[in-house]
């Protein structure tokens, strides 16, 4: 079984993929894979340097994310050109690993681990959606807390992606992620037993 998993920013999606590769899934990380499409040499790396120049490598010649956040996180135009260089360079790897792991254990589960996935129309390649959910309040308190943001800045982050409640709506299955791990296990499992998954 192949499912995507998303949630809002600061919603405990890497939490929930835990719980889940704890009970042997495999995951794809599309966070990781995007670490990975702008190694320095790769073509999606080049195609970032073209379009925002020099100024976002670093002295090593690798990506500075600092640099390059600061430009696209203040202009929805430029983040949007960001997104289409490396959402498909993102999506190509992900989805060969994707059907790599399949292959590998065709009765298990994959999980591939996608913030973006509504907003980047992907849900269609997945035989069902997982939410990792907390709501609003919490959400914008977790990320402030997490990244040492103002609140401005926080949810300027959070009206960047898709509504918590919106993703909440459209999923096939909802880990309410807003009490205690050990809540959010209890869901886990009773998600795994449901599935009947080995």
């Amino acid at each position: 079984m192949i499912i995507g998993l998303t949630g809002g920013i600061a919603s405990g999606k890497s939490t929930i993929a835990g719980l889940l590769v704890k009970r042997g899934a495999l995951l794809v990380d599309a966070d990781q894979v995007a670490r990975e499409v702008v190694q320095p040499g790769e073509p999606a790396l080049a195609a970032i340097v073209s379009a925002f120049g020099q100024a976002v490598l670093d002295e090593a010649g690798s990506l500075d994310r600092k640099a390059l956040g600061a430009i696209v996180f203040a202009d929805k135009d430029k983040l949007t050109l960001l997104e289409g260089i490396t959402h498909p360079a993102i999506r190509e790897r992900m989805q060969s690993r994707i059907r790599e792991y399949a292959a590998e254990r065709p009765t298990g589960l994959v999980v591939a681990d996608i913030p973006l996935l509504y907003e980047t129309k992907q849900q269609h390649l997945y035989e069902g959606i997982m939410v990792a959910y907390v709501p609003a309040a919490i959400q914008l308190e977790r990320l402030m807390k997490r990244n040492a943001f103002g609140e401005e800045e926080a949810r300027r982050r959070i009206l960047l992606q898709m509504d918590i409640e919106e993703k909440r709506r459209l999923a096939d299955w909802v880990i309410d992620n807003s009490g205690t791990l050990e809540q959010s296990e209890r869901q886990i499992d009773a998600f795994w037993e449901r599935r009947g998954l080995s």
